[in-house]
């Protein structure tokens, strides 16, 4: 035991003294406990905010308290799996020589992002809740086509004005769930352009709301909003508080409205509530994310929440760590914090006004094979954007010069239609009262259109959704060949309902009935098969149907048809990406296009305040994601789009507010121009060729 202990006196030993201080917050019991107030955790970027909460949860176990009363809440499933390995090791090693050191790894049961542990206690409380356990989650694909199959019973697409088409509705429907305000509200607010349809939003979200309960389906938002209420209830927040000692959430700047509200319903007094994250990069609004949870955290109890920062920066050389300070001193209302690194090397940022895109495209990509040269290879260097499109003119000049690269923020795994052929056809056989996927899975059925898909539903549900009674059915004439093995399919998968042994044989006869439909419908069959093959291997993860359909909708992987271009894999590649899809990256080098007013701050964003600051903290992200070399770019004229190929109309771009003299200070200047030419050519002779006549002797 000596060896023991030796052991465990230095597990904090990698951390520097804030991150020390942060991971070791709270107190023993004269039980045996470990009891800790309310903690705010301000993690600079690059200062180690995941080492720190994984030593954090890590103390905690350490400390006597048993794993599975810690709820653990992160925003992605890779992040949960990531923190609860760490967790596993810092244990492991820590207890190595005791006698029963607790196994993390399976016993840290309660990690995982909000959606999914809100899935967990849903199917927990589903009585309560007047819910199906079974119920179905619908991901935002299939939410936008539930949407839009009311939308058309109501006949608002067959308005004489437009109406908004079925992502934009559920968008605003999305929005005034997530920030628990009005529909006129966010009408106003957000899509003014969309205020003269409130009554009719108002008919359709109504509609959309019961069409869910029928189908006993519930959406991205509903497991949030369903957990809001449960814990709205003060005999099911105490009970649900019993369950744990310590509750940490990661990235609390991301959170929005509803699920800040779980957490005080959860712990009202704070007790053991560890909420780590940086005001300085929450840049999701758009996805309702309120900056005000955490500016606010601290006030909600009394007396006010422990506050430690974390400033000591291990990502980013100290003049690019200047330059992001500069910006970010320059907001309004903030945790104050000054970044420092020990890191040598590395220039001053560079800020570079070219004349145009096509000067901006030229510019970036001899910088990236300057780099190259100097033993950076292609992936170590980002290009970084305000929006997906800013990067067109650069994709063109690296297919033209050969240079391979990816783009990420395109199309999801479960976007593309052959993979959400297969998941309908699972998700069907899950929930029979599921009406997307069986539209999506009858409409695969040659023959088999809309009308009738809807007269089989009907059907279905006549007969109390049991699929062995669509042998009954009578289809069109061109899918009665396929009917049969059709039927004997879905019977087989609600057969299986309650036999989650070997589920993913299920799977494997989805994947061979569908293989004939997946010919006939699509192209580029390598790819698409690759994908399911994916897939399959995938499920291998999964006890069950339930938690392989359910987790995979919450948090999708990336596919192989994300890629951009056409990269070859087996070499390097650059980086393009979306300073939104950058956020928890980090390069050696990174470009930022388009840097001037109107990109940074975006021209939509300029009419509030609190867009503004946004957008000011969009910028520091992109510039904290740079570990080397820093360089920001602005054209100093764009070119108007709809006109003649040869034309010439521009508009010439302002300097973004945000360069401001301090800011300036802290970078280099440079001026990128297309080479001048030597000299006019001008021919010397006078001498005259008949081509004309030539061309006539030919023929």
């Amino acid at each position: 035991m000596g060896d023991a202990a030796e052991n465990q006196s230095d597990y904090l030993g990698l951390l520097n003294p804030a991150q020390r201080q942060a991971a070791s917050f709270g107190q023993k019991t004269p039980d045996g406990g470990f009891t800790a107030g309310p903690l705010l955790v301000i993690a600079g970027a690059g200062t180690g905010k995941t080492m720190t909460l994984a030593h954090r949860v890590a103390h905690l176990i350490i400390q006597g308290v048993n794993p599975e009363r810690i709820l653990l809440l992160t925003f992605t499933r890779r992040a949960a799996q990531e923190m609860t390995r760490r967790v596993d090791s810092i244990v492991r090693q820590a207890l190595r020589g005791a006698n029963d050191p607790p196994m993390t790894s399976n016993v840290l049961s309660w990690s995982g992002t909000f959606h999914s542990v809100a899935n967990r206690l849903l199917r927990r409380y589903a009585h309560n809740l007047d819910l199906d356990p079974g119920f179905s989650v619908l991901d935002r694909g299939d939410s936008a086509d539930l949407m839009d199959v009311v939308r058309h019973e109501l006949g608002l697409s067959r308005k004489l004005r437009r109406f908004p088409k079925k992502d934009t509705c559920l968008s605003i429907y999305s929005r005034c769930v997530n920030s628990r305000k009005a529909l006129v509200d966010s009408l106003s607010e957000t899509y003014p352009w969309c205020a003269d349809w409130e009554e009719e939003l108002r008919l359709l979200f109504r509609g959309y709301v019961e069409q869910k309960l029928k189908s006993q389906a519930l959406d991205y938002d509903d497991l949030l909003l369903y957990w809001s209420y449960l814990v709205a209830d003060e005999e099911f927040a105490a009970e649900l508080s019993s369950w744990f000692d310590h509750v940490l959430v990661d990235e609390y700047q991301d959170t929005n409205i509803l699920q800040a509200d779980i957490l005080n319903a959860i712990r009202p007094d704070g007790a053991g509530v560890t909420v780590v994250g940086d005001d300085a990069q929450s840049i999701y609004s758009f996805r309702a994310a309120e900056v005000e949870n955490i500016l606010g955290f601290p006030d909600q109890y009394m007396p006010s929440a422990r506050i430690i920062s974390l400033e000591e920066n291990y990502r980013s050389t100290q003049p690019i760590l200047d330059s992001a300070n500069c910006l970010i001193a320059e907001a309004d209302r903030q945790y104050r914090k000054n970044l420092f690194s020990e890191k040598k090397g590395g220039g001053r940022p560079l800020y570079v006004t070219v004349e145009d895109s096509d000067a901006e495209a030229d510019f970036v990509v001899e910088g990236v094979l300057a780099g190259r040269e100097q033993g950076l290879e292609l992936k170590d260097q980002a290009v970084l954007f305000r929006g997906a499109h800013h990067s067109d003119r650069l994709e063109l000049e690296l297919v033209r010069r050969n240079i391979p690269y990816v783009k990420y923020g395109g199309l999801k795994f479960l976007e593309a239609g052959h993979v959400k052929d297969l998941l309908s056809v699972l998700k069907w056989g899950d929930n029979p009262r599921n009406q997307v996927a069986a539209f999506r899975v009858l409409k695969l059925l040659p023959g088999m259109g809309p009308a009738y898909a809807a007269r089989c539903f009907e059907f279905l549900g006549a007969n109390d959704h049991s699929f062995p009674a669509l042998r009954n059915f009578s289809p069109p004439s061109a899918t009665r060949v396929d009917w049969p093995d059709f039927c004997d399919l879905m019977s087989s998968l609600a057969s299986s309902e309650t036999d989650d042994h070997g589920w993913q044989t299920g799977l494997t006869e989805v994947r061979r009935w569908y293989q004939p439909h997946l010919e006939r419908l699509y192209d580029g069959l390598d790819t698409r098969e690759a994908d399911l093959e994916q897939l399959e291997q995938i499920s291998g993860k999964y006890p069950t149907r339930e938690r392989f359909l359910t987790e995979l909708t919450l948090d999708p992987p990336s596919a192989s048809g994300d890629l951009a271009g056409d990269p070859y894999l087996d070499e390097d590649y650059l980086i393009l990406s979306t300073v939104h899809s950058a956020k928890g990256q980090e390069w050696d080098s990174v470009f930022v296009l388009n840097f001037s007013d109107g990109n940074f701050p975006s021209e939509f964003s300029t009419g509030k305040p609190e867009l503004i600051e946004e957008e000011r903290r969009l910028l520091y992200v992109a510039m904290t994601r740079a570990k080397q070399s820093l360089t920001l770019i602005a054209p100093l004229r764009y070119h108007v789009t709809q006109q003649r190929r040869d034309g010439d109309k521009h508009v010439y771009g302002a300097r973004s507010r945000f360069l401001t003299d301090s800011l300036m200070a802290t970078m280099d200047a440079a001026f990128h121009g297309r080479p001048a030419t030597s000299g006019r050519l001008v021919p010397r002779s006078n001498k005259r060729l008949d081509v004309a006549g030539r061309l006539k002797e030919m023929w």
